[in-house]
């Protein structure tokens, strides 16, 4: 395992797009609000909010819990400009900046009219973050990083990575590119659920959606598999290499991999059989905390 350079992030996070109150009620966001602050006594070091987060939502999960981490996971570029971004961060008293960290990214073509030159287009928004007044510190902010550049970019500009859908050994690629110092903070996706087979097919309703991604499928093309292993869904051998299934030894196994590999941090998603990726999988979230003990 690496050393603990990245201490207010802790070694283990949850992430979840459920945490987003962007289209919540009241009623949603007050669910919301109490899961985070259980999660918080739970003892995860970082609460990553999936999906487009937006300034507001990791503020109002920063405003709903004491002394966790928060962070985007990820918020787009093209969706939110720097100038945005950086007068909503202005506006957080200093404890509240302490705890927030903008996780960045360049989204995927299919889903933004505007894309291009991505590379650019982010060298561009950290730039305007810098020249902000007051400025977004790059210790507050991390880059959705897959590839050789953006990891470099990673390393460079900001705290460090946060790569979402990857390998074990991508991490360990990663480690090198981004070298000792910077935070190396992978999603991992896990279903808790002895029943593999079962487990496969809650997988692969949630990976088919990224199979439709470029930026996904060139970076898994790059590590090895071969466009066969996209098809229906996904192979087992993808499955098993991108996913944690099982009981929570596995699961608590898969996750020390990805540390021992170079991560600093490893952030978990939680998929279930009824609810996919959404809401809000309490019992699982408590049950990996109970099985995670003193590594959290």
């Amino acid at each position: 395992m690496t050393t603990e350079k990245h201490g207010t992030f802790g070694r283990i996070g949850i992430w979840s797009a459920a945490l987003s109150g962007a289209r919540a009620d009241d009623a949603g966001k007050a669910a919301i609000a109490d899961a985070v602050a259980e999660l918080e006594e739970l003892g995860y070091g970082t609460l990553w909010i999936g999906g487009n987060a937006s300034p507001d939502d990791a503020a109002d999960i920063v405003s709903a819990t004491r002394r966790v981490t928060v962070a985007t996971g990820i918020l787009s570029i093209w969706d939110h400009t720097a100038e945005e971004v950086a007068a909503r961060f202005a506006v957080l008293d200093t404890a509240a900046r302490e705890r927030l960290v903008l996780g960045l990214g360049v989204s995927h073509g299919p889903m933004v009219p505007q894309y291009a030159k991505p590379y650019s287009a982010m060298v561009g928004y950290l730039d305007a973050l810098d020249s902000a007044v007051p400025p977004v510190p790059a210790d507050r902010r991390v880059l959705a990083a897959l590839g050789p550049k953006m990891l470099k970019l990673a390393a460079d500009r900001a705290e460090g990575a946060h790569p979402y859908l990857v390998t074990v050994e991508h991490t360990a690629e990663a480690r090198a590119a981004l070298g000792t110092g910077p935070l190396l903070a992978p999603e991992l996706t896990v279903v808790l659920d002895t029943d593999l087979d079962r487990a496969r097919t809650t997988a692969r309703n949630m990976l088919t959606m990224y199979l439709r991604l470029p930026n996904y499928t060139d970076n898994l093309l790059r590590l090895g598999f071969a466009e066969s292993d996209f098809a229906g869904g996904g192979s087992d051998r993808l499955l098993d290499a991108l996913f944690a299934l099982g009981d929570t030894d596995k699961i608590v196994a898969r996750t020390r991999a990805y540390l021992d590999a170079g991560a600093d941090h490893v952030a978990l998603q939680v998929l279930t059989a009824e609810q996919g990726g959404g809401g809000h999988p309490l019992p699982e979230w408590r049950e990996l905390a109970a099985a995670f003990g003193d590594v959290l």
